[in-house]
């Protein structure tokens, strides 16, 4: 059953034909004859819609019986509506007047077209065009834009994706357990965290749901969903060239094509590439490192049988090939060991000096060479039939993933961790089937059903190996044997791993209007989740010996492990809304859900006590959610909204990620804390001063504490205390900052450049958070301090599609931490991520 696609795609390709194929095109413009880029364009009564291009130009397949009424809106215009009673012979010709109203936000998170403002659900929407203007290619560069994202990545596989601080482990990652976010592109489920390190391609919208998400979407999502839009194969001719320069050899080129290949079928083309030199300077091999090296594909093709039937087959295909994701020590701090064994002393006896003091030098002298080969890909099949008052859709994928990783440690440039290397080899396969529509004229809803399956596995092999200086950093006595010739040289352990899950789930949701203000909202789900883990790790290499004595400290080092777990887990989970219709301009709700987190197991090797390996903690315990939010949504002028939301978190058998001092789980491993609250209230709002001038804001306080943790790892400065656990309840939970927040807004007149008319423009976008924990267990020496970041663009978008922007992120050429984390075997030392510092250039676009 698992590797049978099911035949529900079958089915929907057999529904019968009533009405012929048509495609309405057209364009867009204002009073003065300029083009109304980003302008929506819907077929009323159903999920159809498409969004103008940068020239105004739009085409939409008209899957609806004629005569239909289509709809224009956009920012700062009167919406019009135009009834068709059939396919018109020419392209339309429409115009927009001046108003004094902000047009609706359309999303489709819910599996219809809709506004922003009528959803009872927190949600954050931004457009294609913001996201490219403001450089924001990727989610760690959207997150400043979205103040209730936190993203930290030290590399593509160690890439935590949360919001409100929830839904993966902190740190490296550990492959065994599932991300409570979900990560979907055009309805299609990424399973892997690296995902959201690779380049936006063709974005036509990206929507970030918060809270918990799992009557909507395939995947169990805890803590909120990404639901990410690409722009759509169209039946109007067009294409988008892009290319920006800027500082450290920035490069970046972008395009689109897409248009008609048939009466019946239309093509999209998209590539992205990206290119900078880096920005970490290794005195040892005399060359920048951390540099950035992207490229991205995708195409869609688009085939309307009928006008009830849509199909879509995508194909995608990205690759990161950098030298970096180098991380630069950040400081020392001294720990409860002997003074022997404190970091400073440890260099000084094998007469080492760090390259510098100060991390923000950008300086480092690794040995071991840094590499981050990350490719993802994958191809899908999208059927949406319409079908009664509703439309059914299925979507079958498969996706891959390949790492191929190289990374130092021990952050020096010391022999001591000569090799880490975690080579890996993911595929993934899902079905979707839902159905989504009308029950009667007071119920809608959405029923679906999802299956997913994985296969993780090393390729061939995940390798750690010591080096020459590694027996002084792991001395844990004045033992002379320590200093055996040849004792730790080469010693290292090859693991072998596999992980095969499947998972399936039933949802729903539904959406009854008790009166046309008053909306009842129940959901329900059904899950499970099933595991299968088989792990092998062997020593290797070292001095060979049969002294008892010798054996005993290698083993201190690195151990054999192996062992197998088959889990399984099934739950029921739910939520129920109320939401209520103040007035036209008032829309509030409340919530109330319970979700579950899978079974998770480690597979970064587990701890030893008393040199027994802790088996017992091959498998961690679900995560039970519960979430309660209230909220309103707001119209307090017809230029602005402001929207204000409560929301209370709390989680038992919380999943984390813990560090140990022990070098073999250098990745550190899963445990489970009995309990953790996340507590906060979030405002966002925009208005539209005049047609010219707009700001946009949002701010955010969350509160995220340990209620109950007892058995925590000690942090980084209490290691070699009496005991390896510490009661942590009452400390902060690590990546998240009480306050964080943007603002931003930008404006913008008419005028002439090169006898080209259009419209010249100033845009600023600011982002600020307060100081966070950057430890699962809370270290006075792993907090990272707030910091403010502005960034700027000044341009001129000419009415022919041309447009042209000067840029600058980081403008003030701020320094600060993105992660701070330990070296491994916790000597006492930690390492940082650094953010970029000032980078400037320019972009030229040009559509048509």
């Amino acid at each position: 059953m698992r590797k049978t696609l099911p035949l529900i795609t079958l089915f929907i390709l057999s529904v019968s034909a009533l009405f012929a194929q048509g495609v309405v095109v057209g364009g867009v413009k204002d009073n003065e004859g300029l083009p109304v880029a980003a302008a929506t364009v819907v077929i009323k009564g159903t999920n159809t819609y498409a969004i103008a291009d940068a020239t105004g130009q739009f085409s939409i397949a008209a899957r609806k019986e004629f005569p239909f009424t289509i709809r224009i809106s956009s920012v700062g215009f009167k919406p019009q509506e135009i009834l068709l009673a059939k396919l018109p012979d020419s392209p339309l010709s429409l115009t927009l007047a001046n108003d004094n109203q902000l047009s609706e936000v359309v999303i489709t998170s819910r599996r219809r077209q809709e506004s922003a403002q009528d959803v009872p659900i927190p949600i954050s929407v931004v457009r294609g065009a913001l996201v490219e203007d403001a450089g924001a290619f990727n989610v760690n560069r959207l997150k400043e834009l979205v103040p209730t994202v936190q993203l930290y990545s030290s590399n593509p596989r160690n890439t935590t994706l949360n919001i409100r601080g929830l839904g993966s482990t902190f740190g490296l990652t550990n492959d065994g357990i599932d991300p409570g976010v979900g990560f979907y592109v055009d309805g299609v489920y990424y399973a892997r965290p690296a995902a959201t390190t690779l380049d936006f391609i063709d974005i036509e919208q990206i929507e970030v749901l918060r809270g918990p998400q799992g009557t909507l979407f395939g995947k169990n999502t805890t803590a909120g969903a990404f639901n990410i839009t690409t722009r759509a194969a169209s039946f109007q001719p067009g294409a988008t060239l892009e290319v920006s320069y800027g500082n450290y050899g920035y490069i970046q080129a972008r395009s689109s094509i897409t248009g008609p290949l048939s009466r019946k079928i239309a093509g999209r083309l998209s590539f992205s590439g990206t290119q900078r030199n880096g920005l970490l300077y290794n005195v040892a091999t005399q060359k920048p490192v951390n540099d950035l090296n992207n490229l991205g594909g995708r195409g869609q093709l688009l085939f309307t049988p009928t006008d009830r039937i849509s199909i879509t087959l995508a194909g995608d295909v990205s690759s990161q090939r950098p030298d970096g994701f180098a991380q630069v020590v950040a400081g020392v701090a001294p720990t409860l060991r002997p003074a022997y064994r404190q970091f400073n002393q440890i260099i000084a006896d094998l007469n080492y000096k760090l390259p510098s003091q100060n991390p923000f030098d950008r300086v480092i002298d690794h040995d071991t060479p840094w590499r981050s080969g990350n490719e993802l890909g994958g191809i899908s099949l999208n059927v949406d039939a319409k079908i009664g008052s509703g439309t059914l859709t299925s979507t079958t994928a498969w996706r891959y993933w390949n790492w191929d990783p190289s990374n130092d440690r021990d952050f020096t440039g010391l022999p001591v961790l000569s090799k880490s290397a975690a080579t890996s080899r993911h595929e993934q396969w899902t079905q979707e089937v839902r159905y989504a529509g009308a029950i009667s004229p007071r119920v809608s809803g959405v029923v679906g059903v999802f299956a997913i399956g994985q296969d993780l596995k090393t390729d061939p092999v995940h390798t750690e190996e010591s080096g020459s200086a590694q027996w002084r950093f792991s001395q844990s006595s004045t033992s002379p044997l320590w200093r055996t010739p040849g004792l730790l040289d080469g010693f290292g352990i090859r693991t072998t791993s596999r992980l095969k899950s499947f998972g399936a789930a039933v949802f729903g949701q539904v959406d009854w209007a008790i009166t046309d203000r008053l909306h009842l909202l129940p959901g329900l789900r059904y899950n499970y989740d099933e595991k299968q883990v088989d792990f092998s790790r062997q020593t290797y290499g070292g001095l060979q010996t049969t002294d008892p004595a010798l054996i005993a400290l290698k083993n201190a080092v690195y151990t054999n492990q192996a062992f197998t777990a088959n889990v399984d887990e099934s739950n029921l989970s739910g939520q129920l809304t109320l939401s209520y219709k103040v007035s036209s301009r008032i829309n509030s709700f409340a919530t109330y859900s319970n979700s579950y987190k899978p079974v998770g197991v480690n597979l970064g090797g587990l701890p030893t006590a008393s040199g027994r390996v802790l088996t017992e903690l091959a498998r961690i315990k679900p995560e039970y959610v519960s979430h309660f939010e209230v909220g309103v949504k707001t119209r307090p002028t017809p230029l602005s909204t402001l929207n204000v939301v409560f929301h209370n978190t709390d989680i038992k058998d919380f999943q984390t990620q813990v560090q140990t001092a022990e070098v073999g789980v250098n990745r550190g491993y899963l445990a489970n804390a009995e309990r953790v609250r996340v507590v906060g209230v979030e405002v966002d709002g925009n208005i539209r001063v005049s047609n010219g001038l707009s700001f946009y804001g949002a701010v955010a306080y969350t509160d995220g504490k340990y209620v109950s943790f007892k058995n925590a790892p000690v942090p980084l400065e209490e290691t070699g205390g009496e005991s390896a656990f510490k009661d942590i309840s009452g400390g902060d939970l690590p990546g998240i900052s009480k306050w964080a927040g943007s603002l931003g807004g930008e404006i913008s007149g008419g005028g002439n450049l090169l006898s080209q008319s259009g419209r010249f423009f100033l845009a600023l976008d600011s982002y600020y958070r307060s100081s966070f924990s950057s430890s699962p267990s809370p270290s006075k020496y792993l907090n990272i301090e707030g910091y403010t970041l502005l960034n700027a663009r000044v341009g001129f978008r000419a009415s022919n599609g041309l447009s042209i922007l000067f840029w600058s992120r980081n403008l003030l050429d701020k320094d600060y931490f993105e992660q701070l984390l330990p070296a491994a075997g916790n000597a006492g030392h930690y390492a940082a991520v650094l953010g970029d510092p000032r980078t400037f250039g320019t972009t030229l676009r040009y559509s048509f």
